[in-house]
Order: structure tokens, then C-alpha cells, then sequence
């Protein structure tokens, strides 16, 4: 368990030290971790500048979102976990806040919170939903269960067409394709700047292994030492904070020099840090960075059958990536990279490794820099389609 999740672990059953704020005053928004929190912050901007009364109820369940989410945060906002999906942790959560709605990201239907909000007479906006053709599947081996939460939002505001007919099918009522809020995220240009310093003054190639995911990193590395010298530079960032200790444990058995990024701090890496095999991104709200510095990227939880990470940020940061062959979490966004050939496909992590150790040196690689900034600018949007939705269904006055 997370130590900042066990700390504050009575908010996940419903009981705060803090008064309760003012009834139907907060508009709630829930973000799981930090992707959705970071896809939140645009959207979050729209709303208070169209409606500049608002007040922020956001809860988050991870650790990571914890963290992004309070740079959203302003005077009079509360930010909490989200409470256990358990009839008495959220009815006592709704009934401390008493939010004026609620709008949960992506995912997130928990058949409880759905369920007693509609109780509390809190009405659901589901923003920026997707749902998977596995989900799907999964979804109606519980239909019981799940229908009935789905049938209750006020509005679901898809990603794509195809999210939209699976929501549809999963039986949300009112269901709108609004576009994904992450190709709206504007990677921070210092992080951009610094990655662009660090890998001119590397002078040797840079692979990025983005958020990788169990079982994913000892197949990578077997594949890795495969490569013929001189190797890239491979720059491991694991998905999970949690996990970066058992990964530092792999690159060593594998047999490659490594060096942490949390070594050097706010510095640029020193002299053993370039001679490393192996850097392991061990820190938290640097992807930009570690995009900004790689000449190619890996995407995680492609190459087992996770589903993918989000690709997005990679575009937005002109890193090229080569995906594997389980993209399902973000099936249009990768076809679309793929066919605008801002990114490549490979079967397996053996020819991904390959792939990406190419690119990194191909004297074509400018073009593909050049095809994933368009491919991420041609998709924006979907953040003001969705504040002018959610602004649409608030009370006048909060």
C-alpha cells in the first residue's frame, strides 16, 4: 500500500477532520491517478475561466494523483481520496460535501458511487469515457451490476466513436463524442528544454522505455542485450513508483551499469550518469523530460496484454514511439499515430527493441518528430467541447 494512501486512510471510509463546505457549492471531479489528473487540468482551467465561481471538489485514489492534483487546487477548494466503493464510506463522502455534480473521469464507474448519487440527488457527467472492446466484454459478465450504473449518468462525453457505441451498448443514455482531453496537455517547456539539454550533451543516442508495467522490463532487458554495441542509452521509467526499487534489482541482474535520475537532482546528469547502460526514471511528473531527451520511445503496457499506456504525451513531446501489439486502452489514438506514421508497430519486444534502437539513429528521424507535433495538434479541442457541456448542466448560481 502507498504510505501517503495509508495516511489519510479514513477519508477512504468516508470520515474527514475538516467542516463540511457549503452545500451544493463544490462541483466534484474525480481523477483515479496522475494521467487522469493531468488530462483533468485543462479542462479544470476551461471551467473556471467560464465560470470563475467554481469551487473544485477533486478526489483522486493514487498516490501520483494526489500529487498533480494539487497544483489544480485555489482558495476554497477541498481535495480528498476518493472513499471505498462501499454503501456507507460514499454515502457519508456525499453527504459531508454535498457537491452540485459530479464529473468522473475516463473510467470510472463504481456501481455504489453511481448508485448513491443518484440517491443524494447528485447528478454524473462521465468525461472524457472510454471504454474498451475487452472492458466491454468484461463489463457484461457483470451486466447486473453495470447497466444499471451506466443508465444513471446525466451525460457521458466519449473519446471516440467507438467508445461512444461500447457506452452505448453498455447502457448509458446519453452519449456524446467530445475527442480525447489528451491531446490538449502542453508539456511544460522547461521539462521540454531540459530534456533537449541532456540529450545534446550526451552525444550518443537515447531509447526510452515510457511506463513500462510487470513482466514487461526482463524481456526488454534480455532483448536490449541482444543489440549490437555501441547501444543506445536506455532510459527505463516503470510505470509504478512502487516498483522503481525491483526494477533497479533487474537492470543489475541483467548485467548493465545503471544510474538512477533521483541521483543528480535538480542538476544536469554528471559524467558516470552518460557512461551508464542503463538511467531509470525514478521520479515522478518528468515524462516530458524523458520524452524531451529520448531520440525514440517504447511504449509500456503495449507489448503485454495491458492495453497501453497513453501515446499522446510522447507526440505532444516529438518522441516517436514503436508500439507492441496491445494497444486496446487507446485503439484509435494508436491506429491514428500508426497511419499518420508519427508511430510504428512491432509484434513483439525482441523487434520493438530493434525498432526503436533504428529509429533512434535513422537520418530520417526529423520527419518523424516533425509527423508526431502534427499528429498531437491536429486532434485538440475536446477540452472546450467538454467545459462548454458541463457548464451547460450547472445551476446558475453555485
Amino acid at each position: 500500500m502507498e504510505p501517503a494512501y495509508r495516511e489519510r486512510l479514513g477519508e477512504r471510509l468516508g470520515r474527514y477532520e475538516y467542516p463540511a463546505p457549503q452545500p451544493r457549492r463544490l462541483l466534484w471531479l474525480h481523477a483515479v491517478s496522475l494521467g487522469e489528473t493531468r488530462a483533468a487540468a485543462p479542462l479544470v482551467a476551461a471551467l473556471r475561466a467560464q465560470r470563475p465561481d467554481l469551487r473544485l471538489l477533486l478526489t483522486t485514489s493514487t498516490a501520483t494523483g494526489w500529487s498533480a492534483g494539487h497544483a489544480l487546487l485555489r482558495p476554497g477548494d477541498v481535495h480528498t481520496w476518493l472513499p471505498y466503493d462501499t454503501p456507507g464510506a460514499v454515502r457519508r463522502f456525499l453527504r459531508h460535501h454535498r457537491p452540485v455534480m459530479g464529473v468522473l473521469m475516463e473510467t470510472e464507474v463504481w456501481p455504489n458511487l453511481v448508485h448513491i448519487a443518484a440517491r443524494e440527488q447528485v447528478p454524473l457527467v462521465l468525461a472524457n469515457a472510454r471504454l474498451s472492446p475487452k472492458s466491454l466484454r468484461q463489463g457484461e459478465r457483470f451486466a447486473w451490476l453495470l447497466r444499471p450504473a451506466a443508465e444513471r449518468f446525466l451525460r457521458v462525453l466519449a473519446q471516440t466513436q467507438d467508445d461512444a457505441q461500447r457506452l452505448r451498448d453498455m447502457g448509458a443514455p446519453f452519449v456524446e463524442v467530445c475527442g480525447n482531453l489528451k491531446f490538449d496537455i502542453t508539456p511544460p517547456k522547461a521539462l521540454l528544454e531540459r530534456g533537449q539539454r541532456w540529450r545534446a550533451r550526451l552525444q550518443r543516442p537515447v531509447v526510452l522505455a515510457a511506463s513500462t508495467r510487470e513482466n514487461e522490463e526482463a524481456p526488454l532487458l534480455a532483448a536490449w542485450r541482444e543489440l549490437p554495441q555501441p547501444r543506445p542509452l536506455l532510459l527505463l521509467v516503470p510505470r509504478h513508483p512502487q516498483r522503481f526499487d525491483e526494477v533497479a534489482g533487474l537492470v543489475a541482474q541483467a548485467g548493465f551499469s545503471g544510474v538512477r535520475r533521483s541521483s543528480w537532482g535538480e542538476g544536469d546528469p554528471p559524467e558516470e550518469a552518460a557512461r551508464a547502460d542503463v538511467w531509470l526514471g525514478d521520479s515522478i511528473g518528468e515524462m516530458a523530460l524523458y520524452y524531451a531527451c529520448a531520440d525514440a520511445g517504447l511504449l509500456g503496457g503495449s507489448f503485454e496484454p495491458l492495453g497501453g499506456q497513453n501515446l499522446i504525451e510522447a507526440a505532444a513531446c516529438g518522441c516517436p514511439l514503436v508500439l507492441g501489439p496491445h494497444t486496446f486502452n487507446f485503439a484509435e489514438a494508436a491506429e491514428l499515430a500508426v497511419q499518420a506514421r508519427a508511430a510504428m508497430r512491432a509484434a513483439d519486444i525482441r523487434q520493438g527493441v530493434v525498432y526503436a534502437a533504428t529509429l533512434a539513429i535513422d537520418p530520417q528521424r526529423n520527419g518523424w518528430v516533425d509527423r508526431a507535433l502534427t499528429f498531437a495538434s491536429r486532434h485538440r479541442g475536446a477540452t472546450e467541447r467538454m467545459a462548454e457541456r458541463i457548464v451547460g448542466l450547472l445551476p446558475a448560481v453555485l
